[in-house]
């Protein structure tokens, strides 16, 4: 059971990377620092997009506007590493 607590808690940190690199890339998008018409950056923009979006849509749609700032990245990364610590400190422990 450990094995499995410890996968996903894996799987979270990878999920954060994800994150990251999905938001770095949206504002490397925005100030036209890379080409959607290159095939590898509209290739890993949709990956990360199709990845990511499943779970900040829901976020989006919770947050009032704030303008052109987006801080649901940042809500999700917390909440994940909030059941991190839950999984971590509370569950871990538990499983013999």
């Amino acid at each position: 059971m450990r094995a499995i607590l410890d996968i996903v808690l894996i799987i979270l940190d990878l999920y954060i990377w994800l994150l990251i690199a999905s938001a770095i890339l949206s504002w490397l998008i925005a100030f036209n620092v890379v080409n959607t018409r290159n095939q590898f950056v509209s290739a890993v923009s949709e990956f990360l997009y199709r990845i990511t979006e499943p779970l900040l849509g829901p976020i989006r749609r919770l947050l009032p506007s704030l303008g052109g700032l987006d801080i649901s990245p940042i809500i999700l990364i917390l909440l994940i590493m909030f059941l991190q610590r839950v999984i971590t400190y509370y569950i871990y422990p538990s499983v013999f």
